[in-house]
């Protein structure tokens, strides 16, 4: 008898991840409102781990301008929150667990630490087996798997929707480009009693607010001589520009607030304009 998609990804959650610990350290015993499955907001010392692709990631300086939002949410974020991004350009929620990426947050995190999750870019590439997944099945059966361990070392897993791409319709309205990747995030959120911030829903209707022209101050749109990074120009759709990166974490920090994760002292500036020239992008590693 075949299982159903909910008891799959059960089943599938309760296995290890690749390059995690077997258990959680030994170290901590999870704060009472951690083990509740709560959050503990405002907690010294609690990190925000990020887990994503490269529209999240660190960037460095050969691909300035280029900027991924989890550089700029530390300036939503009181000091006393940390961010540690695991972001890394290309990866999908399979890749990145195949890779062991998964398994060094894991070994890191602490009761009480966040873990926010957001993948989907790169699960679309039907065309490359290492990092595609299927929105009901595979997709969710390896967000799961997030979900499970952050869970089981007192730590409180969030899960983002992909942030929209730029893309217009003749009538100049912006369109969704990621399928049916969004729904099955929500779902498996509501299903499982995680917090979400829809990253997705949030950043198309601010594309659509800014329209064709103005959204492209958003992204990595360069015109010839413009970066030398980019001498010929560049029109990427994908990746942000700072003050596109800066406006994405506006909003999963003020999502965080909203969801009850993060509480009105953990943040700052949410209504402040934050300049772009405060993006800094270390040497190449």
């Amino acid at each position: 008898m075949s299982l159903s998609r909910r008891q799959t990804v059960a089943a599938l959650a309760a296995l290890p991840v690749a390059g995690a610990a077997a258990t959680p350290p030994a170290a901590a015993a999870p704060h009472p409102a951690a083990a509740a499955g709560q959050a503990v907001p405002g907690r010294p010392g609690t990190t925000l781990f990020i887990a994503g692709d490269s529209t999240a990631a660190r960037k460095y300086a050969p691909a300035a301008p280029e900027t991924g939002w989890g550089m700029a949410l530390p300036f939503f974020l009181t000091p006393r929150l940390r961010v540690a991004n695991h972001a890394m350009n290309g990866r999908s929620s399979k890749s990145f667990v195949d890779e062991g990426r998964l398994g060094p947050i894991l070994a890191a995190i602490r009761p009480g630490d966040l873990l926010l999750v957001q993948f989907g870019h790169n699960d679309q590439k039907s065309e490359d087996p290492a990092r595609y997944t299927e929105p009901w099945t595979t997709y969710r059966e390896h967000l799961a798997r997030y979900v499970s361990g952050a869970r089981a070392r007192g730590a409180r897993p969030v899960l983002l929707t992909s942030v929209e791409r730029r893309r217009f319709d003749a009538a100049g309205r912006a369109v969704t480009t990621h399928g049916e990747y969004p729904a099955a995030v929500r779902a498996l959120a509501a299903e499982h009693d995680v917090p979400l911030v829809d990253v997705q829903a949030l950043s198309l209707a601010e594309w659509q607010r800014l329209g064709p022209e103005g959204s492209k101050a958003y992204f990595n749109w360069l015109a010839p001589g413009e970066s030398p990074n980019y001498p010929d120009g560049r029109q990427d759709n994908t990746h942000f520009r700072p003050v596109g990166a800066v406006e994405v974490a506006r909003m999963v920090a003020r999502g965080l607030l909203a969801a009850g994760v993060l509480r009105p002292g953990d943040v700052r500036r949410l209504d402040d304009e934050v300049p772009a020239g405060r993006i800094t992008w270390p040497p190449a590693p």
